[in-house]
């Protein structure tokens, strides 16, 4: 069942949405979001780099890697080049299933996240806790036999008990077949980010869903039994990008499934 609206209590998808400089938020989310930032500026920085992240890594995996199937999990409010924007731009047969369950993230995507005729695009209503419905929801529209990208950008945050974070990374990867990838990225108090433990603090307190962050053995751990691509792990920022971006404090990885 989805989740009742609130607009009395910041949410992560509406002031992620502010600090892209979007328009689907509240006042408490902006409220929330402008002392966030004034506790750890550079987290628009942040926000902005992941999305970057995402556009970099969906183009290799859509044009070199040769992937047609996308699992979007956490997927946000809509914004520019999303997921299957950028599949579809390279492959206009690109297949994407989003997963969310945030009731505004619900009405924006069924409004906006309309893909290609020749592709599919579909949005699941679905808790990234319960990995077993997104599995049974997703083949509608995948087939669970052609390799799947699962995208998890800045979701697995949200999991606090790392254990459980990798049982949920086991069983969605468990689903898809080899040549499969796993696209991650997860905010850190190494890179930089030690300036972050405070903001992280006052959002548990005035926001949901509460957050975390994770060193750098704990997101490899993620990536267990996985093939991790070039340059490996690093700040999202600097996956496969020019070389001038500055480090921010999330780390980015792209893995393949054996």
């Amino acid at each position: 069942m989805t989740a009742r609206l609130r607009t009395d209590v910041a949410h992560n998808a509406r002031v992620w949405n502010y600090w892209l400089g979007g328009k689907d938020n509240y006042p408490v989310d902006r409220a929330v979001g402008d002392h966030v930032t004034g506790l750890y500026p550079s987290i628009g920085e942040v926000a902005r780099a992941d999305r970057a992240f995402l556009g970099r890594s969906v183009t290799y995996l859509a044009g070199e890697a040769g992937i047609r199937q996308f699992l979007d999990v956490g997927t946000g409010l809509p914004t520019a080049d999303n997921t299957h924007e950028v599949a579809q731009r390279i492959a206009p047969d690109a297949r994407v299933v989003y997963v969310d369950n945030d009731p505004v993230v619900l009405a924006h995507a069924r409004a906006l996240l309309t893909g290609s005729p020749e592709g599919a695009t579909e949005y699941v209503d679905a808790d990234a806790h319960r990995p077993e419905e997104i599995v049974a929801a997703m083949t509608g529209t995948l087939d669970p036999s052609r390799p799947v990208a699962v995208m998890m950008l800045g979701i697995l945050n949200f999991v606090l008990d790392t254990d459980r974070a990798r049982t949920i990374v086991r069983t969605l990867m468990d689903a898809v077949p080899p040549g499969s990838h796993l696209v991650l990225t997860h905010p850190t108090l190494e890179l930089g980010g030690e300036g972050n433990a405070e903001a992280m603090a006052f959002w548990n307190e005035n926001a949901e869903p509460p957050i975390t962050a994770r060193s750098r053995a704990e997101f490899a751990s993620f990536l267990d039994g996985l093939e991790i691509l070039e340059p490996g792990i690093v700040s999202c920022a600097r996956w496969r990008a020019d070389g001038t971006e500055r480090a921010v404090a999330q780390f980015g990885a792209v893995a393949r499934k054996p």
